[in-house]
């Protein structure tokens, strides 16, 4: 756009129009200034520098006399790749954070049938967005529905109950009419679980129930929601989980349920913190007035708490200013691609050097340069630097001049070098 705007700023001028939340508009803004695009042109140049140092090398090392040996001059140039890597390798990092705020976050409530799961969805959409029945398997198929939640835009997602034939006496103890899994039912819990294993946060729905004696209550926890939990887990794409204790309107007021029911969920659930289990009645919060009787409010507030978590930005070991990483949260899937596809370029670079350091002195590879292929070298510095340059869509013309110019000043001063040494 007449070279006023990158196409960083671009694609953040779309965002911002497209923006239905706050923190969806918060992103956007922040890519509008020109920060982001600064950042990636001054690694694009500190690569260039690079690339031009590499070059001189390979141009007059024979004929000039520099103030590093060759391997010196490498290892200089790994080190500064090397702290560049770690800075590109932590945008990619947080821009992939931020894609949670750009294309929301996937809340998936997992549970037993009759847990209460589409009650809460309904209490939290704010209507009847799902049947709510004391039929088992009433939801088959998963039901997505697109909210803002504290300025937060997520996608939460109601599903079929989960359940084994082996685990029918619990669902009997409810007061449905436990049995046999039907073939659709199965379909619906096979697709339950897969949008679970796909989610970046699992809400796990478990309620207080009749005991099979008849005498008091307890907290059954069906081993179908145990296992798909765990297999979220080892999948490394769940980022977070939380503990819903429904139908605690069946306990007695002097029921303590810190003691009873939490001891039990943290030992099924060993990576759960306590304040990540929320009693909650939808009865109550449908029925009685007053400062948050179901337990609603507060489910949601730690919900906002582990949003806040999983979208901040991760700052460097040691960085005295982690707001300067903020503005990573920005990048877009395009410019992510284009990162990872850097990284993977500093990689060859860094496997280069390291391949010719574990050579043995005297193999007969090019010993008088310490071993190290300059030229090869070179090139993926020269790749990793035109992945940022398609990124703000600046640069690709100026980089001849740009590297030659630094193999120019190598060669000024490296012939000062050797005349004044020659008097």
């Amino acid at each position: 756009m007449n070279n006023r705007l990158d196409l960083i700023q671009v694609e953040a001028l779309g965002d911002t129009l497209s923006a239905t939340t706050e923190q969806q508009r918060r992103l956007s803004v922040r890519g509008t200034n020109s920060d982001l695009g600064k950042r990636y042109e001054t690694w694009r140049k500190q690569l260039l520098h690079a690339r031009g140092e590499l070059e001189a090398l390979i141009d007059f090392s024979e004929d000039q006399h520099f103030d590093e040996s060759p391997t010196q001059l490498v290892t200089s140039v790994s080190t500064q790749v090397s702290q560049l890597r770690r800075q590109v390798k932590a945008h990619s990092t947080n821009a992939v954070r931020g894609e949670l705020l750009r294309n929301g976050i996937n809340i998936s409530l997992l549970g037993a049938p009759n847990a209460g799961k589409s009650s809460l969805l309904n209490l939290i959409v704010g209507r009847e967005a799902a049947i709510v029945s004391r039929e088992a398997g009433t939801t088959r198929d998963v039901v997505e529905i697109g909210l803002d939640i504290g300025g937060w835009y997520c996608k939460l997602g109601d599903m079929a109950g989960l359940r084994s034939e082996s685990t029918t006496d619990i669902i009997s103890a409810t007061g449905t009419e436990g049995g046999v899994v039907g073939e659709v039912e199965q379909e619906g819990i096979r697709r339950a679980k897969q949008r679970a294993l796909d989610s970046d946060i699992l809400i796990i729905v478990l309620s207080i129930e009749p005991h099979p004696s008849g005498s008091g209550y307890h907290l059954p926890i069906d081993p179908s929601v145990h296992q798909t939990v765990v297999q979220g887990l080892a999948s490394n794409l769940l980022k977070g989980a939380l503990v819903v204790i429904n139908k605690t309107d069946l306990l007695p007021l002097d029921d303590s349920i810190p003691h009873t029911y939490i001891p039990l969920i943290l030992s099924t659930f060993p990576f759960l913190r306590p304040d990540e289990i929320f009693p909650t009645s939808c009865r109550r919060a449908n029925s009685t007035k007053g400062r948050d009787p179901g337990g609603i409010q507060a489910f949601l507030g730690g919900l906002i708490r582990r949003f806040k978590d999983i979208t901040g930005p991760i700052a460097l070991e040691g960085d005295t200013d982690p707001s300067v990483w903020q503005e990573a949260l920005g990048a877009t899937e395009r410019q992510r691609v284009l990162l990872n596809e850097c990284l993977r370029h500093l990689d060859e670079f860094a496997g280069i050097v390291l391949s010719a350091r574990s050579r043995p002195f005297g193999s007969g590879e090019d010993d008088d340069d310490g071993d190290v292929d300059i030229v090869l070298a070179a090139e993926s510095l020269r790749s990793a630097a035109e992945c940022l340059a398609h990124i703000t869509g600046r640069g690709e013309a100026g980089d001849v001049e740009e590297v030659l110019g630094i193999v120019f000043e190598k060669w000024i001063f490296s012939s000062l070098f050797t005349k004044s040494h020659s008097h």
